[in-house]
């Protein structure tokens, strides 16, 4: 009896202290400012200089590129950009790595899928992926 009343004590005293938790579907998660995320990517501002896939360290970042169709304009243009997202790790060492500062982290955190080639992400989706940049990176 001792321990059901120690118990129902220890119950009420916590019943009044504020909660830990919180709703997560309903209220989003605050992340720190040096979260590592989800990339976004600026197909405007790549040169097609391969140093991202190159320092990757899964090798899951393949780019493509052709050839300016303008001639008077010098260097390469965006034709694929993909990362794979089901060994991508979020080092952040693609981002550091580019010099123009194509591919940036985001906050975005949420990549369940019910597929695994669904976690395949092309151009376009990181192109679109708007959604919580970092601090840092908001232009």
């Amino acid at each position: 009896m001792l321990g059901f009343t120690k118990g129902l004590k220890y119950t009420l005293k916590n019943l009044t202290k504020e909660k830990v938790t919180y709703n997560y579907p309903d209220v989003p998660m605050e992340m720190p400012d040096r979260f590592r995320g989800i990339q976004k990517f600026y197909p405007e501002k790549c040169i097609v200089c391969n140093q991202c896939a190159n320092i990757c360290p899964t090798d899951c970042i393949t780019l493509t590129g052709k050839k300016h169709p303008d001639p008077d304009k010098k260097g390469k243009i965006i034709d694929t950009y993909d990362i794979n997202f089901e060994i991508c790790i979020l080092c952040d060492l693609c981002t550091e790595v580019c010099p123009t500062e194509a591919i940036i982290m985001t906050n975005n955190f949420e990549l369940a899928e019910y597929s695994r080639d669904e976690l395949f992400k092309d151009l376009q989706w990181l192109d679109e992926n708007d959604t919580n940049k970092r601090k840092e990176n908001k232009t």
